[in-house]
């Protein structure tokens, strides 16, 4: 017998002896053993979604560069389309099987969550927000994304890790009301709603990563949603302006194979192997590398409570990390199990 680990989302593992083949899981410490790769599952894990937070931080202000040629319908028609495709020769290419009629449900949330709900409503806030502004305002789906992570997958996270996710929530809507002279902009209200819809799709990706590799489960989401996208690009290609630069193709062909395609597949790789609440928290540093990608490439003005609230934001990662671990009642990560062979 020899043990090699498994970084399947499966809980089970087949132990064959002789003819006969029957299910068992072994799981490892929490910390995990060493991956193949020689890299333990958790740092893996946290690893790919800290990837997936990078590539999600370059979202807003090629949104920006992308709205300088294309209408915000238009672009996100174009933008799913796209993404669409390139998933699609993905799947065609490794003949990836249909998923179980069951899983549609769940891809049918992925597709309405970050496929079309979120980029429509962070696209049409960043008409009357900045990016920076927008960056720290999402700095609450972290949150967001915890508290229906645990409802929906029974991960408990302790006492400590609320109290540090909900302090860089009160640090989110404490700019939003001092940016805002205390009421809400029409952009924060499509802001907040883009919340929601995210933390919705983050969360049931998340799960169904748990029983698919991740980016078949943002491939079949956006499959899913193609037939949409298309019909919407054939609509507001002829209502909307279109003024090609290289900006604007630039900022539509990142934000369709960068962070909807790419981003969102070593995201959700990244949640099966740490669990939904803990890497949620990691994307607290979002907010702060939008600022620095604002500053960098659209050379907005950045006001000086932008800055601090986000590092404000970003001392909670650690916390959250080093209270985030998986309580009891929590299912196993991807990376918590050991297969053994004869």
């Amino acid at each position: 017998m020899r043990a090699q680990d498994s970084a399947t989302a499966s809980g089970t593992i087949a132990v064959t002896t002789g003819t006969e083949t029957s299910p068992r899981t072994v799981p490892t410490p929490g910390t995990g053993a060493p991956h193949p790769t020689g890299m333990a599952p958790a740092r893996r894990g946290t690893l790919l979604a800290a990837l997936g937070v990078v590539a999600f931080s370059l979202t807003f202000p090629s949104t920006a560069w992308g709205l300088e040629s294309f209408g915000p319908w238009s672009l996100v028609a174009l933008r799913s389309t796209l993404a669409a495709l390139i998933a699609g020769c993905f799947l065609l290419a490794v003949r990836a099987p249909v998923p179980a009629r069951r899983h549609w449900g769940g891809l049918a949330v992925v597709g309405g969550g970050v496929v079309i709900g979120f980029p429509l409503l962070t696209t049409l806030a960043l008409q009357t927000s900045t990016t920076s502004h927008a960056a720290v305002v999402v700095g609450l789906l972290p949150l967001t994304t915890a508290v229906l992570g645990s409802l929906r997958t029974g991960e408990r996270p302790s006492r400590a890790f609320w109290v540090a996710a909900l302090a860089g929530a009160a640090v989110v809507i404490g700019f939003t009301v001092q940016q805002s002279g205390g009421a809400l902009a029409p952009g924060d209200l499509y802001l907040f709603g883009a919340l929601l819809v995210c933390a919705a799709g983050y969360t049931e990706g998340g799960r169904l990563a748990r029983v698919m590799p991740g980016w078949q489960v943002i491939g079949w989401a956006l499959i899913l949603c193609l037939p949409l996208a298309v019909a919407g690009s054939a609509v507001a290609l002829p209502l909307e302006p279109v003024h090609l630069s290289a900006h604007g193709v630039l900022g539509l062909v990142w934000v369709a194979a960068g962070s909807t395609f790419f981003g969102l597949y070593v995201w959700y790789k990244g949640m099966a192997g740490i669990g939904v609440p803990r890497a949620s928290q990691l994307q607290l540093a979002q907010p702060l590398l939008t600022l620095a990608w604002s500053f960098l490439l659209l050379g907005e003005e950045v006001s000086a409570a932008a800055p601090l609230a986000a590092v404000a934001v970003l001392v909670c990662i650690a916390a959250t990390q080093r209270t985030g671990r998986r309580g009891r009642g929590a299912p196993p990560s991807a990376g918590e199990t050991r297969s053994v062979r004869s």
